[in-house]
């Protein structure tokens, strides 16, 4: 399996939670890459689904696939056919919106996966593209649009730009960057890096230890 791409395999080996891999082990992944963007405890949770996904979430475990990704069960976790009943028990609020349009992206089996307590939302857009993998193609939050080309694994880091040319050193050292792109939101500004290789935990905390808010999917 090509190292641009994340799949919950990676982490837990061949073990599937459910009948499919693309509409669960990687809905899966999809639930997490959000949670790992939001970053805050969880109060909604809306999820919309177009094509395939919106044809087969309920009967393929899509949706508690999702939902166990956002509250970060391992995919492995017993809980997870239950996801969806405990967010609820925990307060948290759950939608699943049937889209009957086409995918806005272009894949069948894409989810739109918005997150939000009171303070912020993020809205995440990711597709199932086979064997548990996913790309992400769209993450909307704090005034950002960010539209990296889908593969992972992927970078967001929020930074000076006088900062940028110390952190693309130091993340040269780790892998190579495949794509860039810088945005800006009011008067701060965002770096996106599309890596060619995974990075271990310690490189990951190397990098946070120089620019602490870094998003890593």
């Amino acid at each position: 399996m090509s190292a641009n791409y994340k799949s919950v395999f990676d982490i837990i080996g061949p073990v599937m939670i459910g009948p499919s891999s693309s509409h669960t082990a990687g809905a899966v992944a999809i639930g997490q890459a959000a949670r790992q963007v939001f970053h805050e405890p969880v109060l909604g949770i809306e999820v919309h689904y177009y094509e395939s996904f919106a044809q087969t979430h309920l009967g393929h475990g899509t949706d508690y696939a999702i939902i166990s990704g956002v509250l970060g069960f391992d995919p492995a976790d017993a809980r997870v056919p239950e996801a969806v009943t405990i967010a609820r028990q925990q307060g948290i609020q759950v939608h699943f919106i049937e889209e009957t349009g086409v995918s806005p992206v272009g894949h069948p089996n894409t989810a739109i996966v918005q997150l939000k307590n009171a303070k912020r939302q993020i809205r995440l857009t990711g597709c199932s593209i086979g064997g548990g993998t996913i790309e992400v193609r769209q993450v909307q939050f704090d005034g950002f649009n960010i539209k990296p080309p889908g593969s992972l694994p992927l970078v967001l880091a929020r930074m000076t730009p006088s900062l940028a040319t110390q952190f693309v050193q130091r993340l040269g050292q780790f892998t190579g960057i495949n794509h860039r792109h810088q945005y800006t939101a009011g008067t701060q500004t965002l770096f996106e890096y599309s890596l060619n290789q995974r990075l271990r935990v310690t490189e990951q905390r190397q990098l946070q230890q120089l620019v602490p808010d870094l998003i890593y999917l």
